[in-house]
């Protein structure tokens, strides 16, 4: 089956339009049962042709038929939407052809009916993908630091199954990494290999019908985001500007005030018990507010629940949040491991000094430090600082501050609404996660 994508693809579409018609099939019997007089079956089935093409073209521009190279939360809102929309279709197309009598309650527990099992069809068969789709023997190629470094995250994470059977260093000649590469599936490159290198490797392994990896530098961020021009007959790559549209501000705009004033309503005696709970477990005040650094580097005060001792940096000064920190507090330690002690912050969503997804606002102390290190930092403050975001659902407390960069960076090239629904499933998932609130 390894060897067949082809036929994956037509399994997988052959399991997404029987679940399709299951679905349509169980909801007309159900509903039918509890009716005093019985329905015009055939209404549903002329309909149900529609619904399976709405469906599965939504599928297919949302890339759902390559499911290994998207990550969960990207399938999840994929099917989503194209249920949606198949939804909203029928109802137009029901209306249009004056099918007055097409029972809404039908097309209503349809719609639940196919994103229940269209998505659990989709997540068993993403885990099926992934399991085969993953190389056996791997050529890792670095710097012995980046090297230790991303062996370790790959011992980390074993059902990756990556075997790393030869490590070439950065400066390695080209017959020592073209021998290597015969004798593997994967090439991983860090990102301390010399650009001229990396496109060679990159070239061969395209030859010899191999995978290959790049962990990627700030450069290679901006070079994946091409637009397309061209100069009379020559054509041109410009990388896009790290600053999103005004339309994508308006609408990640809207969208920030709908959520956070339906989450604070509904939150609001969950967030009343965390108050009392912190009262109780240690002197202090309930809410903590810290300055940050904002979009454009204008700073704000962020409110968070109080998780540390009241006097916790009295004697050290500003300093990051380690694993098994004496600093906080009991309650506090519960409150980060759920993420509550970051509710409040959604105040600072309705002042718009914060969005709900974005990257994390920093103090104006690490972020000196940071920039001093690493010039293209000041980039992530071009959009407004967030709650969660990519390098939250794709990092750790201890992923370096470089590849949060990148994270942070490839969002503020994207920041659309489609990544912001994606980042907030993968947050629900993340939350469940004991190492993504691992300390520096």
């Amino acid at each position: 089956m390894e060897r067949y994508p082809y036929l994956r693809k037509l399994l997988l579409l052959a399991g997404d339009i029987a679940l399709i018609v299951i679905s349509v099939w169980l909801s007309v019997q159900l509903v039918n049962e509890h009716m005093s007089f019985s329905l015009n079956t055939e209404l549903y089935y002329r309909m149900l042709p529609i619904n399976i093409a709405v469906i599965c073209i939504s599928f297919g521009i949302y890339g759902l038929y390559t499911l290994p190279k998207k990550s969960y939360g990207e399938i999840f809102i994929g099917v989503v939407l194209s249920v949606v929309y198949a939804f909203i279709f029928i109802m137009a197309t029901s209306f249009f052809l004056r099918e007055f009598a097409y029972s809404r309650s039908i097309l209503t527990l349809a719609t639940v009916l196919e994103l229940i099992l269209l998505n659990g069809w989709q997540y068993a068969w993403w885990k099926l993908e992934c399991r085969l789709d993953i190389p056996k023997e791997a050529l890792l190629v670095g710097s012995n630091e980046e090297c230790t470094r991303v062996l370790k995250r790959l011992n980390v994470v074993p059902q990756m199954n990556y075997h790393v059977c030869h490590i070439l260093p950065s400066e390695a000649e080209r017959q020592e990494w073209e021998s290597a590469l015969a004798n593997v599936d994967l090439a991983i490159i860090c990102q301390d290999v010399k650009l001229k290198t990396k496109a060679q490797i990159v070239s061969r392994c395209q030859q010899l019908g191999k995978q290959v990896m790049l962990v990627p530098s700030v450069y290679e961020m901006y070079c994946s985001g091409l637009e397309i021009r061209k100069i009379d007959d020559i054509p041109f790559f410009r990388p896009q500007y790290l600053n999103p549209s005004l339309e994508r501000r308006s609408i990640k705009r809207l969208m920030d005030v709908v959520l956070s004033t339906a989450i604070l309503l509904l939150a609001a005696i969950p967030m009343a018990v965390i108050g009392v709970v912190i009262k109780l477990d240690s002197k202090g005040p309930v809410f903590y507010t810290q300055e940050r650094v904002g979009r454009y580097g204008k700073t704000f005060d962020v409110y968070k629940f109080r998780s540390m001792r009241q006097d916790a940096e009295a004697l050290s000064g500003p300093v990051l949040a380690g694993e098994d920190d004496p600093r906080i507090t009991r309650a506090g330690r519960v409150l980060r491991a759920m993420r509550l002690d970051e509710l409040p912050q959604l105040i600072n969503v309705l002042k718009g000094d914060m969005s709900i997804v974005g990257p994390r606002p920093e103090r104006p102390f690490f972020v000196e430090q940071f920039q001093a290190e690493i010039p293209e930092y000041e980039y992530r403050h071009n959009v407004r600082p967030g709650i969660t975001g990519m390098a939250q659902v794709n990092g750790k407390y201890n992923t370096t501050v470089y590849d949060k960069l990148v994270y942070d960076l490839m969002y503020v090239q994207k920041c659309d609404i489609f990544t912001d629904l994606v980042i907030l499933v993968q947050t629900v998932r993340v939350l469940f996660q004991k190492s993504s609130t691992e300390g520096v």
